[in-house]
């Protein structure tokens, strides 16, 4: 692991520390063109650690500091998640898989954040979870299930057999994490990227199983 290289952090506010993890992916062309900008004062983002499509991990912000990567969003009624979070950029463009070099870096990392900050894996989230709508990463390629098999995320529980509502989606996403206010549509979206990325046509019982907090 490489160690700090991005000027884009300042303290973390209130004397919050690390409760979350908080997983994106660059959408860049390479892990040097990411490195490059995580790195640019002008750009005014970054994140703790960047791992390459070849495994390499890069720790660019200490854990202890306020890394600039999640931006706008909300999980569990609170706000300012750069302060609660430790933010994992993936060198990813979206569109293709994540390779299993990567993969393997990623649990490895995962372990050690968990273990040195006590994160249960209820608090290991996208990018997407956090900002419905405004974001759509890790993306829907991302192996949510093979990190939940390993204990590193939540594990998507069984379709209920329940007729679905918006009423009784709302409540099962809520209790989940979501509480951002933002459409059905969105909200849908959001929970299936998550949960259910092959998921197509209007809400369905499916769309209840939620992993409650």
């Amino acid at each position: 692991m490489d160690g700090l290289s991005s000027p884009n952090f300042g303290p973390r506010r209130n004397g919050l520390t690390p409760r979350l993890i908080v997983i994106h992916y660059t959408a860049m062309e390479s892990a040097d063109a990411a490195l490059a900008r995580l790195c640019d004062p002008q750009a005014e983002v970054s994140a703790h650690y960047l791992i390459s499509n070849h495994g390499r991990n890069l720790q660019l912000v200490a854990d202890d500091m306020r890394a600039w990567h999640a931006g706008a969003g909300e999980w569990a009624g609170q706000a300012d998640i750069n302060s609660r979070s430790i933010g994992i950029e993936l060198d990813n463009r979206g569109c293709h898989p994540f390779s299993e070099p990567q993969m393997g870096a990623l649990e490895a990392l995962l372990r050690t954040l968990m273990a040195r900050w006590d994160i249960p894996p209820a608090g290991v989230l996208g990018h997407s979870d956090i900002a419905p709508g405004r974001k759509s990463d890790p993306g829907p390629h991302f192996d949510w299930a093979r990190l939940a098999r390993q204990g590193l995320a939540l594990t998507t529980p069984a379709a209920p057999a329940e007729t679905a509502t918006e009423t009784g989606f709302r409540a099962a996403a809520r209790a989940a994490g979501y509480t951002s206010d933002v459409p059905l549509e969105t909200l849908l979206a959001a929970t299936r990227l998550r949960h259910g990325p092959w998921r197509r046509g209007p809400l369905c019982a499916a769309d209840l199983a939620l992993p409650p907090l």
